[in-house]
C-alpha cells in the first residue's frame, strides 16, 4: 500500500476523531463486525472485540489478522455476568452492538436462542450500559427488516411501524422497541450525556461472508465447486449496499451522537440510493458476469420473507450528510474481485485487499 493512500486517510475529520478512541464491538468475528475492526484499526482507534466462538465467519477475523491488532474475549452476549466483567475492564467510550443471530432460516428453526440473542443481548447491553459514566456513544445495528411489511416500493422511513412475520425480523423489531424504551426511560434523562441510537441497514454484501443460506457465500461456493446457483426468490428485490456503505454510516453516526446526543439519539435508515432496489436474480446474473462463470437453477422457497424491501434515507443523507458512494455494479464487483484474489492467490491476500478497498472507498 503506497505512502499517499496512508496519508490521505488522516486528512479526514472524521477518522481524526477516531484516533485512540476506545472503541467497542460486538460481533467482531462476524462479517460486519471484522470489517468495523479493521477499520477502526486503520484509523488508530483502541478496539476491544467480542465474540462467540461457533461463528461463522471467524475465518474473516483471523485472516484479517485482527486477533492480533485487537483486544479480544469469547463471551456470550446472552450472559449479563460475562458481558458486564468485559465493559466494566475496558471502560469504552463508544459502542458499536452487531452481536446478533443475523439468518432467517435459522430463526425457523431456532426461534427461542433467536430472541435470546437478538432482542435479550440488546438488552443486556443496554442494561450495563445504563449507569457507566464513561460511555458517550451507542449505535446499536438492527436491520432493515424490523419493518412490518406494508408492500410498499416506496422505502420505509423510520416512523413507519416495526413489526417481523418471521422470528429474525420479530427479534430485531423487539430490540428496536428495547433500545427506544431504554432511551426514554435511562439514557435520555442522564445528566452524564450519552447519545443511544439504532442503524437499520439494507441487504449487504462484500468480501469474506461465508455464512449459509446467504445469496453472495452460496453463489461463490456453488462457483468455485461447478456447481449450479440455486436461487429461491429470483424476483425478490433487496437494498442491496456494499458492507462498507452501512459501517461508514455508523461510523458518522457514533460520532454524531459523541458530539450532540440528544438530537441524534433515533433510529437511521442506511440502505442504497433511491430506484436502484435490485432483483435477486439481477444480482446472480452480474455475479457471473464478473467471476466470469455460473449456471443459475430456481427452487422454491419454504419459509416466508418480504418479496419488497427498500429504505428511504433521506434522512441520513439530510441530518447526517452520509450518502452511499458506490453503485449496485461496483458493489457487486469489488465483492467478486475480493472472493477471486483470495480463492487465485491465497488467504493471506484478505488483509491486503481490505485494506485497499476500504483506503479506496475512503477516498472516493
Amino acid at each position: 500500500m503506497n505512502n499517499k493512500k496512508k496519508i490521505s486517510i488522516k486528512k479526514k475529520n472524521i477518522y481524526n476523531f477516531y484516533k485512540n478512541k476506545k472503541i467497542l464491538v460486538t460481533g467482531a468475528s462476524g462479517f460486519k463486525g471484522a470489517w468495523l475492526c479493521f477499520w477502526l484499526h486503520l484509523m488508530g482507534s483502541k478496539v476491544y472485540g467480542i465474540g462467540y466462538s461457533p461463528n461463522k465467519n471467524k475465518n474473516l477475523f483471523y485472516q484479517l489478522k485482527l486477533n492480533k491488532k485487537i483486544n479480544y474475549s469469547l463471551v456470550d452476549i446472552k450472559k449479563i455476568t460475562q458481558l458486564n466483567k468485559v465493559i466494566k475492564n475496558f471502560k469504552p467510550q463508544i459502542v458499536f452492538h452487531l452481536a446478533a443471530q443475523s439468518l432467517i432460516f435459522k430463526s425457523y428453526k431456532d426461534p427461542y436462542n433467536t430472541y435470546l440473542t437478538n432482542s435479550f443481548g440488546t438488552l443486556n447491553i443496554l442494561e450495563i450500559l445504563k449507569n457507566n459514566k464513561y460511555v458517550k456513544s451507542i449505535v446499536c445495528i438492527t436491520s432493515d427488516k424490523c419493518y412490518k411489511s406494508n408492500n410498499s416500493t416506496k422505502g420505509f422511513v423510520e416512523k413507519d411501524s416495526l413489526g417481523g412475520e418471521d422470528p429474525y425480523s420479530g427479534s430485531k423489531a423487539s430490540a428496536e422497541i428495547i433500545v427506544n424504551t431504554y432511551y426514554q426511560s435511562f439514557f435520555k434523562k442522564r445528566k452524564l450525556k450519552c447519545g443511544l441510537a439504532t442503524a437499520r441497514a439494507g441487504n449487504v454484501i462484500g468480501g469474506g461472508d461465508w455464512s449459509p443460506d446467504r445469496l453472495i457465500p452460496d453463489c461463490i461456493k456453488s462457483i468455485i465447486n461447478n456447481k449450479k446457483i440455486y436461487l429461491r426468490n429470483p424476483n425478490f428485490n433487496r437494498p442491496w449496499q456494499h458492507v462498507m456503505e452501512p459501517l461508514n454510516g455508523y461510523l458518522i453516526l457514533a460520532k454524531k451522537l459523541y458530539k450532540d446526543p440528544q438530537k441524534y439519539s433515533s433510529a437511521w435508515n442506511f440502505g442504497s440510493k433511491k430506484n436502484t432496489v435490485t432483483s435477486v436474480f439481477e444480482v446472480v446474473k452480474k455475479i457471473i458476469k464478473y467471476w466470469g462463470k455460473g449456471k443459475i437453477k430456481i427452487n422454491k422457497n419454504k419459509f416466508y420473507e418480504q418479496k419488497h424491501l427498500q429504505l428511504n434515507i433521506n434522512k441520513s443523507e439530510k441530518y447526517l450528510k452520509w450518502r452511499p458512494k458506490l453503485s449496485i455494479s461496483e458493489s457487486i464487483e469489488q465483492t467478486i474481485n475480493w472472493y477471486k484474489q483470495i480463492h487465485y492467490k491465497g488467504p493471506k491476500t484478505a488483509e491486503a485487499i481490505t485494506k485497499m478497498q476500504i483506503i479506496d472507498f475512503i477516498n472516493k
